[in-house]
């Protein structure tokens, strides 16, 4: 049996922001989500908890093969929960790399 499977690597960019950006962020921020766990921040910017934790939920399934009548492999967009901040994102694919079971808990 083989230890090793597929992930792909992901952005969640801010595409819109519908109301007034009280945390910061702007339209083109991101962040990356690489080698199954790890998040990267571009040098000198930063990216909202809260709006990050609106997206959480929806990363481990992004990450794998999806069928393609599956929702999550057509609906790519979360808001942040701060309904003054209107913060919309976008789930997307930047990768695929291949990961080894023993490496990961």
């Amino acid at each position: 049996m083989s230890s090793q499977f597929e992930l792909y690597d992901l952005r969640i960019t801010v595409v819109e922001i519908r109301g007034r950006s009280v945390c910061g962020l702007q339209v083109g921020d991101y962040v990356e989500v690489t080698e199954s766990n790890r998040l990267r921040i571009p040098a000198g910017k930063h990216f909202c908890i809260y709006a990050l934790s609106s997206i959480l939920p929806l990363l481990p399934a992004s990450q794998r093969a999806l069928d393609p009548a599956d929702w999550l492999s057509r609906d790519s967009h979360a808001a942040c929960p701060d309904p003054d901040e209107g913060v919309i994102m976008k789930i997307e694919r930047i990768g695929k790399r291949t990961l080894n079971t023993d490496d990961l808990t």
